[in-house]
């Protein structure tokens, strides 16, 4: 299983990679620095990819090659990207919006204990072979995961993450993020 996890990784790496360059290397859109601050990336350039990366991903996950791995990924909404800017705005300090927005894109992986201890393991050579932004394991608010972020070495390209869950804490991370990522939905 590892080695299909570190397929997983180098596939998106290499997805978000021809993507980014195709949109943004085409001289037909404006590149912005995405360390600055919300106040200097218009929202119509992050609402513009988005638009773009949910009309075109499914063109390049068929290209991959992850036809043996389950996994799962969405383009984030714009409510919720939008929902995201206003709780990032109300804080006092600045954040870099290629942090703020590192999950447009977002896949996710559930395996075993042992897997995600192996994971561990190889995260940090991983990091290395891939260019890989970061990645951190999250614990906090109900919820337990490895959060890794593709950016290729460009400030201009807007991060994707993927997300590495242990089954036994599957239930548990959905709740959590009913409880404390989905407040912008009206029932």
């Amino acid at each position: 299983m590892i080695n299909k996890i570190e397929r997983l990784i180098s596939e998106i790496n290499k997805l978000h990679l021809a993507f980014s360059q195709d949109y943004f290397e085409t001289g037909k859109i404006e590149k912005v620095n995405l360390k600055h601050t919300l106040s200097k990336v218009p929202l119509k350039h992050i609402l513009s990819y988005r638009l773009n990366l949910h009309e075109s991903i499914n063109d390049y996950l068929y290209r991959a090659d992850l036809y043996d791995i389950a996994y799962f990924y969405r383009v984030k909404t714009s409510e919720s990207i939008l929902y995201k800017i206003e709780r990032f705005n109300q804080r006092s300090e600045g954040f870099p919006v290629n942090s703020i927005l590192n999950d447009i894109f977002g896949a996710r992986i559930i395996v075993d204990s042992e897997t995600v201890c192996q994971v561990m393991e190889k995260l940090d050579e991983w990091k290395e072979k891939y260019g890989l932004k970061n990645w951190y394991l999250r614990d906090k608010e109900e919820y337990i995961g490895i959060h890794i972020y593709f950016k290729n070495s460009s400030n201009f390209y807007y991060p994707w993450e993927l997300q590495i869950w242990d089954k036994k804490d599957a239930e548990r991370n959905i709740q959590s993020h009913r409880k404390y990522k989905r407040d912008f939905v009206n029932l």
